[in-house]
């Protein structure tokens, strides 16, 4: 009995001296392993690539920390995250519309979906000093809040980072004093917001008394962070840009650049020193806004790469650890990560700074009182309505713990004074052009509201809009409109002339009804044209197009859209119909029955695979009107309605303005083809029928016409062109569009 009691003491103390350990599998004693990511914006993506190849040579990973990129991939891989997870998750977002700040105007009305597809910018400001609000960057970084909090789900309260799966710091620098910040506990979100926050870039994040923005400035790789924690051996990547020569520094943006970097060199080569291991991955030909999916793909495929050149180098530091070669580290158990989806429940939501009467709407949009819960989605639709219905100057929200699920405590900043939007263009027909647009919330009994957008180029146009009412779906609207179009005619291919027109216009929208995907308007117009040249040509030859004089005109118009892309969509539906009944009096024009104008337009997008999108679309347009009067009469051209006549539609094949006859009707079929994540090729083909008179439709012979499009989709809009041919120019026309159009 003794000697078995012995054997079993000795054999203990022989596993304890070699370091392994029980059941678990995890050596009783081994050196402490710190990873250290540095700063690089987009070319931080090469850290995940290195982390693939950390986790398939089996090296435990005890302690994490970053800066800037390397605090988000660092801060998602401590609580639990794997290096595969973070690889599916960053090709799945929007980084443009993440990093620009684009809303998600989904749940708004089509007016504000418009101005997102019309205006490359778009800010809000105010004639006093807004208190609470993040100023002090371009981009608030307010989807990057909302993604980080998503994406922490679980983690979302005030925490003490060294209880994290994998504890965990980042870096960030407060400019008051200049002084390096160290994160180790409060709300990981926005500690690893605070750390990519590039100054000027980004808004910074504002703690008590301290600014915080990008960590870099005081040390882009914190190795020295890591060994205060304890970590006994040190894995380090980064990604330096090669030292700028004087030759390299030609540019503002040059040397603002060089300020950066030299800045971000900060305690470099002593934390270098201090690493057992420095993964130095190439990035060349990539920045820091190298977000695109291709960058993404190749960041970090180069960093599993260069990470599997060190492979050797990665196994002699498992010895170094105190572990076998065939050693696999077991993570601990952490609660599930939000992995970007919305499935959280959000049971509860709070206000903070938010008129009742706000949010009465807000909760009556949101159904917020009939539901028991709603999922992170909502909660971020929530700020967007918070910033765009009801203009205050910012809106966020941050989880906590709830029995039964999460709370959602949304804040609003002060309200803004205006909203500016701003969309410049240039087209082989117009050339260039611009067109400013600012909302502005007026708050008073019978305005609750007012709109103004001025267009400038070869068309002017000036635009008022005040809301009658503080109801917001059904909101009555009177608008004054200026015009003075400079417009090129064409007949059969040939330009015929050009004509310049002024045009007034007064409306009173009685009915003007907007949800999400649906608006309806009906009322009374007032239009006045008056000609400015070219006129007597304008009479003798396109009589039945415009006609100068007073008109007062009834009108209906219904608008539907369930696209999911305003410009290239790939699924949904769009709808119009509207009517409109044209006399000088009220009642008859000229003493006799009025015009009548009647028009629709229906197309719906079939994705056939994923980047294939088929869309038919059925339009055309009745002008029904006494036998001696022809005016307002039909045109095409180009890719859209009412582009520079309020009664032009598109036709394939036909870029500049045709007349064609009182009663048109066209099938256009339309193949799109997306490459890649930007770029799109379409093919356009039209068949459509015109005559004076209904009976007779069927009796011309059918206009037919094709274009192939190659556009690029950029912030600022579609940038290609298009060639194009119909029987009705016969001859081939080559056109160039760059940014929205409007």
């Amino acid at each position: 009995m003794v000697r078995r009691l012995f054997t079993a003491v000795l054999l203990l103390q022989l596993l304890a001296i070699q370091g392994y350990a029980s059941a678990s599998g995890e050596p009783m004693e081994r050196k402490k392993v710190g990873v250290v990511l540095s700063g690089g914006g987009a070319k931080g993506m090469a850290h995940i690539g290195v982390l693939k190849v950390i986790e398939k040579a089996g090296i435990p990973v005890d302690i994490v920390t970053g800066t800037s990129m390397g605090s988000i991939v660092g801060g998602l891989y401590a609580i639990g995250y794997s290096a595969s997870d973070l690889d599916s998750l960053v090709r799945l977002q929007d980084w443009n519309a993440i990093i620009l700040d684009r809303e998600d105007l989904s749940m708004q009305n089509i007016a504000e979906r418009r101005k997102q597809s019309t205006y490359a910018i778009s800010t809000g400001f105010s004639f006093k000093k807004l208190k609470g609000t993040s100023g002090g960057g371009i981009i608030k970084g307010k989807n990057l809040h909302n993604l980080f909090e998503r994406l922490t789900t679980g983690y979302n309260d005030s925490l003490d980072f060294s209880k994290l799966p994998i504890p965990f710091a980042c870096v960030a620098t407060n400019i008051v004093d200049n002084t390096e910040y160290d994160f180790h506990s409060g709300y990981l979100s926005q500690a690893m917001r605070a750390s990519m926050a590039i100054p000027a870039v980004f808004a910074p994040v504002r703690i008590g008394d301290m600014v915080l923005v990008d960590g870099g400035m005081r040390n882009n790789y914190p190795a020295d962070l890591a060994r205060e924690m304890g970590a006994e051996v040190i894995i380090g990547v980064r990604m330096p840009d090669p030292p700028k020569k004087a030759d390299d520094l030609t540019t503002t943006a040059d040397m603002l650049a060089q300020i950066v970097d030299l800045n971000f060199s900060n305690k470099q080569d002593t934390n270098i020193a201090i690493s057992d291991l420095v993964i130095t991955v190439d990035t060349k030909n990539y920045s820091a806004a190298s977000f695109n999916a291709a960058a993404i793909d190749t960041l970090i495929r180069r960093g599993e790469e260069e990470a599997m050149r060190q492979w050797d180098s990665l196994i002699a530091l498992k010895r170094l650890i105190g572990v076998s070669e065939d050693y696999r580290p077991v993570r601990q158990a952490a609660v599930k990560p939000g992995m970007g989806n919305n499935a959280v429940k959000i049971v509860k939501v709070e206000f903070v700074n938010v008129d009742p009467a706000d949010e009465r709407y807000i909760r009556s949009k949101f159904r917020l009182d009939k539901c028991d819960s709603i999922d992170v989605r909502q909660a971020e639709l929530i700020t967007t309505a918070l910033r765009i219905d009801l203009f205050y100057s910012d809106a966020s929200y941050r989880l906590s713990s709830q029995p039964g699920g999460m709370k959602a405590v949304v804040t609003a900043a002060p309200k803004k004074t205006a909203q500016l939007n701003i969309g410049a263009r240039f087209d082989t027909e117009e050339m260039v052009s611009m067109q400013l647009n600012a909302d502005l919330p007026l708050h008073r009994n019978m305005l609750s509201g007012a709109e103004l957008t001025l267009r400038l180029g070869k068309r002017l146009m000036a635009r008022l809009d005040l809301s009658l009412t503080p109801r917001r779906v059904f909101r009555p609207t009177l608008s004054y409109t200026y015009r003075r179009d400079d417009t090129n005619l064409y007949e059969n291919g040939d330009k015929v002339l050009n004509f310049v027109y002024n045009h007034h216009a007064v409306e009173l929208s009685v009915l003007n009804f907007n949800v999400r995907n649906l608006n309806i308007t009906a009322g009374l117009r007032w239009d006045y044209y008056k000609e400015s040249g070219a006129i007597d040509n304008l009479l003798t030859q396109w009589s039945g197009l415009l006609r100068p004089g007073h008109y007062y005109t009834y009108f209906w118009n219904m608008y539907y859209n369930s696209e999911d892309n305003w410009i290239f969509p790939s699924k949904g539906a769009k709808f119009t119909a509207q009517y409109m009944y044209r006399t000088d009096d009220f009642v008859k024009l000229n003493g006799k029955t009025g015009i009548s104008e009647v028009s629709a337009m229906f197309r719906k997008s079939f994705g056939i695979t994923p980047s294939l999108t088929l869309q038919p679309m059925l339009y055309g347009r009745f002008v029904i009107s006494p036998g001696e009067i022809q005016s307002f009469g039909n045109v095409v051209g180009g890719d859209n309605f009412g582009h520079y006549l309020y009664q032009q539609m598109p036709f394939a094949g036909v870029n500049y303005l045709e007349k064609v006859d009182e009663y048109f009707v066209a099938l256009q079929l339309l193949a799109q083809q997306r490459i890649g994540t930007n770029h799109y090729i379409q093919l356009r083909s039209a068949a459509g029928q015109q005559a004076p008179a209904l009976k007779s439709l069927l009796d011309k012979r059918t206009l037919l016409g094709f274009t192939l499009s190659y556009y690029y989709s950029t912030i600022f809009g579609p940038v290609g062109g298009s060639v194009g041919y119909s029987n009705k120019t016969k001859d081939p026309y080559f056109y160039i569009n760059l940014g929205y159009v409007f």
